[in-house]
């Protein structure tokens, strides 16, 4: 089977997406950039399987330039369009990681930027991250607000429904997801005492150049 490995990655972190309780049940997708056929392209988790039955065959291949998937048998994620997006937008972008996780969903809510009220927001690439405008799931509108989002950023929550990241591999997109969602807990419970104090634009610009070796200590 092509990209076995890969397909094989992909179900190992979706079932951690339920244990780490990053994404119940079904929520959430996952996807690794990845060649067939001399096809540039994606595999992707499928529609409406619950991980725990995952098998390597059930992952979908899709290429960047067709909306049609290559393999037989099973639908991708009804979210594959703004991977595909983040694919042909993001050079960098070698995994991503979409998740339906409480916090960050509960901030997503209000349509809320989350702002520097915490210096370890510049893993997510800026000085805040960005919330998404609402779409409707699966639609070309949704992934054009999350380019949008993700601009100079490798995250950003995606308005009442959740959040999404990207990394260089699955490790880091998962461990990015993670971070971002430790993140939005942080922020509820600070909401919860008031508006938290707010690190300056020219303490971020510190941050942002220190955080660019942080992952290498």
């Amino acid at each position: 089977m092509k990209n076995l490995d890969q397909r094989n990655q992909i179900i190992r972190y979706s079932l951690k997406l339920n244990s780490t309780n990053l994404s119940p049940l079904r929520s959430g997708n996952i996807s690794m950039r990845g060649r067939e056929d001399d096809i540039e392209g994606y595999l992707i988790t499928p529609s409406g399987k619950k991980y725990e039955t995952l098998k390597p065959e059930d992952i979908v291949f899709m290429g960047l330039n067709e909306e049609d998937k290559k393999d037989s048998g099973n639908n991708p994620s009804s979210e594959w369009r703004f991977h595909r997006d983040i694919y042909v937008n993001k050079n960098d972008a070698q995994a991503i990681v979409h998740a339906h996780s409480p916090h960050a969903t509960a901030v997503s809510s209000h349509g809320k930027t989350i702002p520097p009220f915490h210096y370890m927001i510049a893993l997510a690439g800026g000085e805040d991250i960005k919330c998404a405008d609402y779409a409707t799931f699966g639609t070309e509108e949704l992934s054009k607000n999350v380019i949008k989002a993700l601009k100079d950023r490798s995250a950003c929550l995606m308005s009442n429904h959740g959040q999404v990241a990207f990394g260089k591999n699955l490790e880091e997109a998962f461990e990015l997801a993670q971070e971002v969602e430790n993140i939005c807990h942080q922020y509820t419970i600070a909401l919860k005492l008031g508006q938290p104090k707010i690190l300056s634009f020219k303490e971020m610009k510190k941050v942002l150049d220190k955080a660019k070796n942080y992952k290498k200590g």
